[in-house]
């Protein structure tokens, strides 16, 4: 299956799972079957590309994940940049190890931005506080694509 728009999850019922790709860390949240709450569940490093499909695949399997969205770094103009290729590349590799769940990819603008600030606010620190960032990032944007979906319903 190839990415679809994000408008085609509300063809689709049961959980989300969010992933925030990145090089070092990628970060996840799930929603419950419902699709009103996104959770955190944490981060994958297993290294590379192609491990870390294989891995977030093996995630969505084991989740009964019913879509999965990916997060799109663009830049503040709205254009895409060298890491949102990246991104897409991750997109497309997922959706080939899931061909029967739905891929999609939302942008994910200020997620970290939001994720940092509200680790500061809260006196956050420690040494997994970036595990930390990169979770709540997929959290942050995942919420915003439930409430996405519930609106188009």
């Amino acid at each position: 299956m190839d990415i679809c728009p994000l408008t085609q999850l509300t063809t689709t019922q049961g959980r989300v799972l969010a992933v925030d790709f990145g090089d070092a860390r990628t970060g996840l949240a799930l929603s419950d079957p419902s699709r009103f709450l996104a959770s955190g569940i944490g981060c994958v490093s297993p290294g590379g590309i192609e491990k870390t499909a294989v891995r977030v695949a093996e995630i969505a399997t084991e989740n009964a994940a019913s879509a999965v969205v990916v997060g799109l770094p663009r830049n503040m103009d709205g254009s895409e940049g060298p890491r949102a290729a990246r991104c897409r590349e991750f997109a497309a590799l997922l959706a080939e190890r899931l061909p029967s769940v739905p891929v999609a990819m939302i942008d994910e603008r200020l997620t970290t931005v939001s994720a940092t600030r509200y680790l500061n606010e809260t006196n956050t620190r420690g040494k997994h506080r970036k595990t930390v960032i990169d979770t709540l990032s997929a959290q942050i944007f995942l919420q915003n694509a439930l409430d996405f979906l519930r609106s188009q319903a």
